[in-house]
């Protein structure tokens, strides 16, 4: 039986990654990148899906685990009535080939261990044709995938099993390296682990030790980056919303989606995170993925992209896998990348002004794509579509996605004004003055006295949340505040944020998912701007303080059944508590230095 999603800590390669589960067991892991089909599925199915544990063979009596300071190593300590191991895992900084390393070390008495391999590629379905190579190592072999296992220890197969037993001593240290190759190539040729731990402790290190933020909370907000650094696919710069797919929302539910993905929705609150943290070259990677994605015809601009800007994310079910704790469908690939959504234009053009004002150095065609994609806007920004949070059914009139219309235009005309670009800065002006009168009219409802879901609705939605911070309306404005109040008595559930209103779904206070756990840092985020820190920091706390005992979150949090759901770790989660961090720590700093909006 796989483990609660909060049993899960990563590891990684900037190219994919791996879950590791408390018990020792790898239940996840795509190869040879985020969006591979996955050869350890047990996550969303059982050990026959594809799983590798080492683990000691007697009852642990005593599990804890950390990450080796700020870098992406795991060791997990294990304890029986016999003695005590540390398993160190890790994945070295992508060379030749994809390693997973997991070295054994005995720390205290004898301990006799078990190691169960189950290869299972094309996400838990085909079976490897195993074999040894000449210098003793164990090769799997199954379509286009290879993976070779190499270790001191003996192993043997057991029902399609590979598997070994062996004892370690305090002070033994016992390796194992799986390393991924494509079949029509050469085996690939082996790592020393203990070199290749070195190495990727001194990349981390190196990479963590550039940081600049310096505030509260900084063990925090380092894990949160390391995590964001861990979901960039560093050939192409883009970063997935989180390594999995399929991970409920609602446990049991339906609501199981493929995040493995790069979504334009987090472009610009990514740029300032990474920006703000001192990590300039990232942010300028991740402008640059923006920049290749959205080149071409405005009017052929998706919600999001593969991790090289692909476009087609065909979606399919698996449907031989029961899905995590049973949740189905079991979905790859996600529709939604051909829906319109209009906020996204709102994040491309709010990214690129950022970069500007963060004095990167940006491509020379960049303003022509702006130009470019504000035209095609003009046409179209009164149509309906799917919002931000891709509603799959009729299209509506969304307030945040008709908000994000007004910043795209907003953010081209203080480029333009700024850097002196040439645009019809007239037309621009008229128009994004008539959005904001739009919105105004339209998506407030004075019975309520808060902006909602969308143009004559009588429920909320948590993305208004941060008109605010875009800079739309102010915090102090009467519809602001009328909007926090309704959000505290209708989206609030045992001090958390749903991003639904729980009314829409049932008629009833009962939500379909759990708290969305960005939505809960957006109201701490506008909480600041109102001036009450006090409560923003509660908030704050409450978020951190459902995180798991590395650090990790997902995307949201189940207060009744108290876990976490949904993908995981989930990088948009990640973001909003480093930007809120980042904005607690400005606020305390001085009460009269402007926190971080994006608006500026």
């Amino acid at each position: 039986m796989t483990g609660l999603i909060e049993d899960y800590a990563l590891i990684g390669d900037c190219e994919t990654a791996a879950l590791v589960n408390r018990n020792g067991s790898i239940d996840w892991l795509c190869w040879p990148a985020f969006d591979s089909d996955a050869c350890f599925t047990a996550l969303l199915g059982d050990e026959t899906h594809g799983h590798w544990k080492i683990a000691p063979a007697a009852e642990v009596t005593k599990c804890s685990r950390r990450y080796r300071g700020d870098t992406l190593i795991l060791e997990t300590r294990l304890e029986t009535a016999e003695g005590a191991i540390t398993l160190i895992d890790f994945m070295p900084p992508r060379g030749a080939a994809s390693d997973v390393v997991r070295i054994v070390r005995g720390e205290t008495g004898r301990v006799k261990l078990r190691m169960n391999l189950v290869i299972r590629f094309g996400f838990g379905v085909a079976i490897p044709w195993v074999r040894r190579t000449e210098d003793g190592a164990l090769l799997g072999i199954c379509g286009p995938d290879m993976a070779v296992l190499r270790t001191p220890v003996e192993t043997h197969g057991e029902n399609l099993t590979t598997v070994a037993e062996f004892e370690v001593n305090a002070g033994d240290s016992v390796p194992f390296v799986l390393t991924y190759g494509p079949s029509h190539l050469k085996v690939p040729a082996p790592i020393d682990p203990n070199q290749a731990l070195k190495d990727t402790e001194e990349f981390w290190s190196e990479w963590s030790g550039r940081c600049t933020y310096d505030g509260e909370n900084c063990d925090l907000v380092m894990r949160s980056l390391i995590t964001l650094k861990a979901l960039t696919y560093a050939p192409s710069g883009g970063i997935v919303a989180a390594p999995t797919m399929s991970l409920p929302e609602k446990l049991g539910g339906a609501r199981n989606w493929d995040y493995r993905f790069c979504w334009l929705r987090d472009a610009t609150f990514t740029l300032l995170v990474l920006m703000n943290s001192g990590y300039t070259e990232e942010a300028l990677a991740w402008h640059n993925w923006l920049l290749r994605a959205a080149a071409g015809s405005p009017a052929d601009m998706q919600i999001m992209y593969g991790i090289m800007g692909q476009r087609r994310l065909l979606e399919w079910e698996a449907d031989w896998l029961p899905g995590y704790e049973g949740a189905q469908p079991v979905r790859v690939g996600n529709a939604a990348h051909a829906q319109l959504q209009l906020d996204v234009y709102g994040e491309l053009i709010d990214a690129f002004h950022q970069s500007r004002m963060a004095h990167l150095e940006l491509d020379g065609e960049t303003w022509a794509v702006e130009r470019q994609v504000l035209e095609h806007l003009a046409s179209m920004w009164d149509q309906p579509d799917h919002g931000i949070w891709e509603r799959r059914g009729d299209g509506a009139h969304y307030v945040f996605s008709k908000v994000m219309c007004w910043v795209a235009f907003d953010r081209g005309i203080k480029s333009a004004e700024a850097y002196g670009l040439e645009a019809p800065l007239d037309d621009w002006r008229a128009l994004r003055d008539t959005i904001h009168r739009n919105v105004c009219d339209k998506g407030f409802n004075p019975a309520l006295n808060a902006f909602v879901e969308y143009y004559g609705a009588d429920v909320l939605d948590a993305s208004v949340l941060l008109l605010p911070a875009v800079g739309f309306l102010p915090a102090s404005d009467p519809r602001v505040r009328g909007t926090i109040a309704a959000t505290e008595k209708y989206l609030m559930r045992d001090g958390f944020v749903l991003r639904h209103d729980p009314r829409e779904q049932t008629g009833e206070k009962q939500p379909i998912e759990g708290a969305f756990l960005a939505c809960s840092l957006w109201l701490a985020d506008v909480y600041i701007l109102a001036g009450e820190i006090g409560k923003a920091q509660d908030l704050f706390d409450r978020v951190v303080g459902i995180a798991n005992d590395v650090g990790l979150l997902a995307e949201e949090y189940d207060s009744i059944a108290k876990r976490q759901t949904g993908n995981f770790p989930q990088a948009l989660t990640h973001i909003a508590l480093i930007n809120t961090a980042h904005n607690l720590c400005d606020a305390k700093r001085s009460a009269e230095k402007p926190v971080m909006q994006r608006s500026k």
